[in-house]
């Protein structure tokens, strides 16, 4: 089994958004009600994929040249971390933040920062992120977590 990492490209669209809303209902709908949900899929609409792509780095896993995990870099913050729920665990999202993680240290960022649905809060903390604060958006909470390049 097969599973690079690469810069997604704009023919990755269409499942890079499909990778999220399925994530989005299966993993996240466990913390979450369904009119957040609905609300953040409007975000990743594939027209809307295409023009994160021209704002931030967005990185594909692929298995088998298909899409099942993403991940996006906007400057020091990370963001959309998605992995399909079929491939959750299976270390994917951990490849896919070491690529952010060595591309921000090539861009000398200092502090990753990170707002983390709850669903993620765990995978973060194992990652070696910290919570800094809740943000409240509606009924949506975010969690905002950071982590140093090179911890003491």
């Amino acid at each position: 089994m097969n599973n690079p990492i690469r810069r997604a490209t704009a023919q990755d669209a269409a499942a890079i958004s499909q990778v999220i809303i399925q994530s989005l209902r299966q993993s996240n709908a466990r913390d979450y009600p369904p009119d957040v949900i609905a609300q953040v899929e409007k975000n990743f609409a594939p027209q809307s994929i295409l023009a994160l792509l021209g704002q931030r780095q967005v990185f594909v896993a692929t298995i088998d040249h298909q899409v099942v995990a993403t991940a996006s870099l906007d400057r020091d913050v990370v963001r959309s971390v998605f992995v399909h729920p079929e491939h959750q665990g299976s270390g994917l999202g951990s490849k896919l933040m070491a690529t952010l993680q060595s591309a921000a240290q090539g861009a000398n960022i200092e502090v990753l920062r990170v707002p983390s649905s709850i669903t993620a809060e765990g995978f973060y903390l194992k990652l070696g992120f910290l919570k800094v604060r809740d943000e409240f958006h509606g009924a949506e909470r975010t969690i905002i977590m950071e982590r140093r390049s090179n911890p003491d």
